[in-house]
């Protein structure tokens, strides 16, 4: 490849701002087929078969919908923009700089054409080796159609790849040489022809023709290369791979002149100018992309876990553990709402001074506050009550969730992470219209997520077991299969991919899926397909290409994962250890009912591998006031301490309880009544009760204008521990109210595009397909033309039967017509109008006429149905039985 070095841009030639996208990959071919080469795409679809069109339809569900009539409707539908650019945004990196270089060629390309431009002029291994793939999903996703001798992009899929001047080329190319030369005088074009040494020609045609053919033969072309200065071949090398255009002054430097004169720049305007496409891909050795790649980038282990050893079972606790500590923190998260969780926002979802409080409650920061609320929200486990004053609150599912095994709670969240769509990362960012984007609220939900988080998942199981990998390495994998996806429209990279990436990391380590960053065994138990679950025997794919599974293989890898994960979960404790300190230890997760009660007789005082609470006398008090008595608290501690109860403890409880509803308030607005006079003088003269206004009613009752709330407040205040009586002048045990919502489903999950077909839905739309195209392509046999002054009715069905159009019939001719048919057991092409006033064709081969209607195998439906005939608006008998 002739070209200069080292020259800047000071030959009077100045690069815009312009700059290629970056390349693709991977490929593969099948046969060519035999006769007559497809016209069309409708005609290649036509040769293939029932398994290629049920994998087309898989590959792009949205040609689905509707199930189209018949293949030239599907075809048509393929080649609209919006489908196209969906089917390109799920092409990897090869494959999509196949599709480009492709968009580059001349069209109809050779197979060995589509190589070269891959390839260049020295050749590549890998690149061939992955050719034929690239090509084969191209081919398979209806993007090219025809031969291998006969290459075709869709044609909107050539205009969004091919180069233009408002949309670069991912490769870097300009137009053509006669793209780039049209509308060029022909006086302009034989002098050209003449610097570059070519003989004159009669007519612009031939003119660039000739100059193509020079610029595409090599040895040619090195001989006039040769002949460059030094400064030229510098402006050619800045443009070789793009961006292929300049502006140029109105006096351009010789460098520039002699490239213009010879046709090596032509212009795009009166101050641009543009490097031809043949000569750029001299330049290259023939290479339409300047780094094909071919094989997608390795995951790469993390470079601490090269010589780690016996690493699976310190992820596998590691994990474990974290998957135990994202149950308890649902908990806490779920007790703190018990009584009510925070209003829901006019707009919908958390204020930022609710998320706070909560992230404080929860002891973590506000990022992962909103994860843990988002996955609680996510399983159906906290909803909004829908009242007037709207709150958030438990779902009754929660109660459900409490009450199975720690296994089973965590792989109901594990899989609701999986498949949900809503993505906590966003809180607290903006959105298009710069609002700042709230927990639980609307516009959380990205179609991408599940999908990243299935494949980094995936990639991270094809390492060996206990090894983590590198991040960078991840990114650089995603963005090789989904380049588009993860591409700007100003053609830089959008980090939305690689943030979601990073959540995924990040989020699958705090719930206990990785540990250490390594997949842990029952993360893999729960990722893993197994071939003898009955959704995959029943022939539906595990994973669909947006990374979600069929429920049947969802709930079997869940078993799966719970049976991995169950020996790893420690067994639920009866015991704590209490302390001299009026505190007790529990050295691991403590059973639901000692747990509950233990939280309410005590404040717990720090968290970790054991748990640490303390005894006191509010804490104390709290348990009296739900109903505990001190008897009551004394055997508890006593059947459930490994360790004797400490004399402490015990003077605590006593000396709590015996002071513990001495005292006892009611509404008045509430009083205070006490057998022992001297206590309410002591009151009285207690100066900090003045704000509650106390006056004595009787020797043993003071009356005060406080509620009781307050005055029960004030009085604990003043050290003393009275307790609430009803109206009755019952003691009163104070428990917390437990708010719960009515019965709320967890939120569906927002698909980026329409849902993954079934196979049975595939097989039936493959089937309808194909008996519309039988319809509309069967051969009818011509209407005869009406002799004389006939029948006007005759003489329009013949000009329909011309024009490939149904014929209209009288009712006479429609019953005489299916009643012959009837008897010989032919089939009829007939027009149908249904109820809706929707009309259609169909192919039927009547059995039986009578009552008005026609019964018979309808080859459309593949059924047998039954049409009344006042609905059939004309009928015409095939040429060749489709039979």
């Amino acid at each position: 490849m002739a070209r200069g070095r080292g020259q800047s841009a000071s030959q009077g030639l100045t690069w815009n701002g312009w700059g290629p996208a970056k390349p693709d990959q991977e490929a593969h071919v099948p046969e060519g087929t035999g006769g007559t080469p497809p016209r069309t795409l409708a005609e290649a679809l036509r040769a293939q078969g029932d398994g290629s069109l049920v994998a087309l339809l898989r590959a792009r569900p949205d040609l689905l919908n509707p199930v189209p009539s018949d293949l030239s409707q599907l075809a048509t539908r393929a080649g609209t923009r919006a489908s196209v650019v969906r089917a390109l945004e799920r092409l990897d990196r090869f494959t999509l700089q196949t599709a480009e270089a492709l968009a580059v060629a001349t069209e109809p390309a050779p197979y060995d054409t589509l190589r070269a431009l891959l390839t260049g002029d020295e050749g590549d291994p890998e690149i061939e080796a992955a050719l034929p793939r690239a090509v084969e999903t191209l081919r398979d996703r209806a993007l090219i159609w025809g031969a291998d001798d006969r290459l075709r992009l869709v044609r909107t899929a050539r205009e969004l790849l091919a180069p233009s001047p408002t949309h670069p080329s991912p490769t870097g190319l300009g137009p053509t040489v006669a793209e780039a030369t049209a509308g060029m005088s022909p006086g302009r074009l034989q002098e050209i022809l003449t610097a570059a040494g070519l003989p004159s020609t009669h007519d612009p045609v031939s003119a660039v023709a000739s100059l193509a053919a020079l610029f595409t033969d090599r040895t040619r072309m090195a001989s006039l290369l040769d002949t460059a200065p030094v400064e030229a071949l510098s402006v050619l090398d800045r443009l070789v791979w793009g961006p292929p255009y300049g502006e140029v002054t109105s006096s351009p430097t010789p460098p520039v002149q002699w490239l213009r004169d010879r046709g090596l720049l032509l212009p795009a305007t009166t101050r641009t100018v543009v490097l031809p496409r043949e000569a750029a891909l001299h330049l290259r050795a023939g290479r339409a992309h300047r780094t094909p790649e071919p094989v997608a980038p390795t995951v790469a282990p993390r470079a601490s876990d090269a010589s780690a050893g016996a690493r699976p079972q310190v992820v596998d606790n590691t994990a474990a553990g974290q998957a135990y500590t994202a149950l308890a923190t649902i908990e806490e998260l779920a007790k703190d709402w018990n009584e009510g969780g925070p209003n829901v926002l006019r707009a919908g979802g958390l204020s930022v001074r609710d998320l706070k409080r909560t992230a404080t409650a929860l002891d973590v920061t506000e990022s992962v506050a909103a994860f843990w609320v988002e996955l609680a929200y996510a399983a159906g486990l906290l909803a909004a009550d829908g009242e007037t004053d709207e709150r958030y609150a438990p779902t009754p599912a929660y109660d459900d969730w409490q009450e199975l095994p720690a296994p089973e709670r965590w792989a109901r969240l594990a899989t609701s992470w999986l498949t949900a769509t809503r993505t906590a990362g966003l809180v607290g960012s903006q959105d298009s219209k710069g609002r700042t984007l709230a927990a639980l609220g609307p516009d959380l939900d990205r179609g991408a997520a599940p999908e990243v988080r299935r494949r980094i998942l995936d990639l991270l199981a094809t390492l060996p077991e206990g090894t983590a990998p590198e991040p960078e390495s991840l990114l650089a994998r995603l963005r090789w299969e989904r380049p588009l996806r993860g591409a700007s429209a100003t053609g830089r990279h959008d980090d939305l991919r690689a943030r979601l990436a990073a959540w995924t990391l990040n989020e699958a380590e705090m719930l206990g899926i990785t540990g250490r960053g390594a997949l842990s065994s029952h993360a893999r138990a729960l990722l893993a397909p197994d071939a003898a679950d009955a959704a995959r025997t029943s022939g539906e794919p595990a994973v669909t290409a947006d990374g979600t599974r069929a429920p049947g293989e969802l709930a079997a890898a869940s078993l799966r994962a719970v049976r991995a994960l169950a020996p790893l979960l420690p067994e639920p404790l009866d015991h704590v250890l209490l302390q001299a300190d009026l505190t007790a230890v529990a050295p691991g997760p403590l059973l639901r009912h000692l747990a509950e009660l233990l939280a309410i007789a005590a404040d717990v005082e720090s968290k970790g591998g054991a748990t640490v609470y303390r005894f006191t006398p509010g804490s104390v008090r709290r348990a009296l006031d739900a109903g505990q008595t001190a008897s009551d608290l004394h055997d508890f501690l006593r059947n459930h301490s490994r360790t004797p109860v400490p004399q402490p403890l015990a003077y605590l409880i006593d000396d709590v309880a015996r002071k513990h509803g001495h005292l006892r308030v009611g509404a008045a607005s509430a009083y205070v009544r006490c057998d022992d006079e001297a206590v309410l003088d002591e009151i009285l003269a207690d100066r900090r009760s003045q704000g509650l206004r106390l006056r004595r009613l009787a020797p043993t009752v003071l009356a005060a204008h406080a509620d009781a709330v307050t005055l029960l407040d004030g009085l604990r205040v003043m050290g003393f521990a009275p307790a609430a009586e009803s109206a009755e002048g019952d003691v009163m045990i104070t428990r917390a109210h437990a708010h719960r919502t009515p019965p709320r489903t967890p939120p569906a999950p927002v698909p980026d595009g329409p849902p993954a077909p079934g196979t049975a839905l595939l097989g039936a739309a493959v089937k309808a397909i194909r008996a519309g195209d039988l319809a509309a392509t069967v051969v009818r046999k011509p209407v005869p033309e009406p002799s004389g002054s006939g029948s006007a009715a005759l003489a329009s069905a013949a000009a329909a039967s011309r024009n490939g159009a149904l014929p209209r019939t009288t009712s006479a001719e429609t019953l005489a017509t299916v009643q012959a048919a009837a008897m010989t057991g032919s089939a009829v092409w007939i027009g149908y109008v249904n109820a809706d006033g929707a009309a259609s064709q169909r192919v039927i081969a009547p059995v039986r006429v009578e009552g008005g209607y026609v019964t018979g195998y309808d080859h459309t439906a593949d059924e047998v149905r039954t049409y009344p005939l006042h609905r059939i608006t004309g009928v015409a008998e095939l040429a060749d039985d489709p039979a």
